[in-house]
This record gives C-alpha cells, sequence and structure tokens, in this order.
C-alpha cells in the first residue's frame, strides 16, 4: 500500500483512508493501490465491511489535474476496478460505506457513489465540474447519479457542475447519515459493526440481487430473483449459515456465521 492509501484492519473492518495532500486528488498509481485495497476486502474472509474516508479538506479532488499535466491521459487504464479502484469493481461482494469527510468533487464524487452507503460530514460538498474542464463524468457521475436522485436535479448537477449541500444530498436521499464532523467515522464504524454481525452471504446476496435487478419493472426483478442466474443468492440459499441464524434464533443465542 502507498503512504497515499492507508488500511486498518479492525473487528472485520477495514478502513480506507486517501492521504494525498492537498486534494486527495487520485492518479493512475492512487487507483490502483485503492483498488489492491478494495482487493483486500474482497479477499480476506476476516473482513466483511470497509470504510473509505479522506483526510484534510477534501474526500477527494477525483482526478489529478497535475498528472494530466505530465502526460496522464484523460482516458488512462487506471486498472482494475476503474477510476479510484471501485467505480467498476461490480464484483466486489461485501458492503463499502463512503464517509465524506469534505469536499467530493468529480471523481472524488464519484467514488463516493460507487459505495453502497453514504455518511456525510456537514460541511461536505459535492460537485461534478468536469463540464467546466471540458469533459464529461464518465467514471459513474453520469450513469450512476440519475439512478441516485431525480433525474432532473441530476442532469442540473452534471449539466452545471454547481456544488451541492450536505444538507441537499440528505433532503434527495443521497446520503444515510448527515453528521458533525467529529462524529464521521464513529457513525460510519457504528454502520459497518451492524453489517458485521450479519451474515456474509446474506450481504453479498444483498448486492447481487440489487446489482442485477436495478431499474427491472417489479415482476421481471421477481423473474430475475427466481431464475436459478445469481450464484450468491443461490448460495446464499443452501448455505450452512442459513440453516444456523434460525437455530441460532430459536436457542436464544447469537449466531456463529461461518461464512458457508
Amino acid at each position: 500500500m502507498t503512504e497515499a492509501v492507508r488500511t486498518q484492519a479492525r473487528d472485520g473492518v477495514l478502513t480506507i483512508t486517501l492521504d494525498r495532500p492537498k486534494a486527495n486528488a487520485i492518479n493512475v498509481p492512487t487507483s490502483q493501490a485503492l483498488y489492491a485495497a478494495f482487493r483486500q476486502l474482497q479477499d480476506d474472509p476476516a473482513l466483511r465491511v470497509a470504510i473509505i474516508t479522506g483526510t484534510g479538506r477534501f474526500f477527494s479532488a477525483g482526478w489529478d489535474l497535475n498528472a494530466a499535466t505530465e502526460g496522464e491521459a484523460i482516458d488512462a487504464d487506471h486498472g482494475p476496478g476503474g477510476f479510484a479502484g471501485l467505480t467498476e469493481y461490480f464484483s466486489l461482494s461485501k458492503p463499502v460505506i463512503a464517509a465524506v469527510n469534505g469536499l467530493a468533487f468529480g471523481g472524488g464524487f464519484e467514488l463516493a457513489l460507487a459505495a453502497d452507503l453514504m455518511v456525510v460530514a456537514d460541511t461536505a460538498e459535492f460537485a461534478l465540474p468536469e463540464v467546466k474542464l471540458g469533459m464529461m463524468a464518465d467514471s459513474g457521475g453520469v450513469l450512476r447519479l440519475p439512478r441516485r436522485l431525480p433525474r432532473a436535479i441530476a442532469t442540473e448537477l452534471l449539466l452545471t457542475g454547481r456544488r451541492m449541500s450536505a444538507a441537499e444530498a440528505a433532503q434527495w436521499g443521497l446520503a444515510n447519515r448527515v453528521v458533525p464532523a467529529d462524529a464521521l467515522l464513529q457513525t460510519a464504524q457504528e454502520l459497518a459493526a451492524q453489517m458485521v454481525l450479519a451474515a456474509p452471504l446474506a450481504l453479498a446476496a444483498v448486492k447481487e440481487v440489487l446489482r442485477a435487478t436495478e431499474g427491472q419493472p417489479l415482476a421481471e426483478a421477481y423473474s430475475t430473483l427466481r431464475s436459478g442466474t445469481l450464484p450468491q443468492y443461490r448460495a446464499m440459499l443452501t448455505s450452512e449459515d442459513a440453516q444456523e441464524g434460525p437455530r441460532a434464533f430459536g436457542e436464544k443465542r447469537p449466531p456463529r456465521w461461518s461464512g458457508h
């Protein structure tokens, strides 16, 4: 792991901290280091949830424009997982919480959008200013934002590049929690701790079904669910953990998840 990306594992939670002053901007090596952290989450059975956060005033300013002036192409290969190691990591089966500590602009906003949940400091702001730089938000912004916000609001943000406050993010349901900055990590850790208590195969199945049925009409979504084509959902149904949960409930004890 590079100095720009630090990880700490504790009680099943991997905290990933982006620390690249002054704005936590992401170039190709940083993107690859972030992917390595998310891959660590995926591959280590002891890890159940990740929290991605930043240091200082920025969560992340997105793509490193200084790298662009040094020759990094706008369509540079950021490696597995796409930009920031997460925006195209579609096979990641474990939850990720974005703890947005400050300004999340461009690819930084897109990184937060790629997470499953978002806890936001009340001083945070979001923006996709790419159109003002001769580009567009093609690391997920133009694709994910209209699925998360009313289309008119998403389109406005994409076409104007204006800033959205933490309060507005909460208003539109984009943020799960908006909290004072000094409570940000504790709040994210409390959410993560709740997920650690859940069965790992069930969490993976939830992520798989949400991904597979997004945008489908309800009847079609049920058809997808029952089609037998969702391996993590099928694995959950026939797992030892699916038997352990009801058994532990009946015996009035905490379940002992095996992940099998």
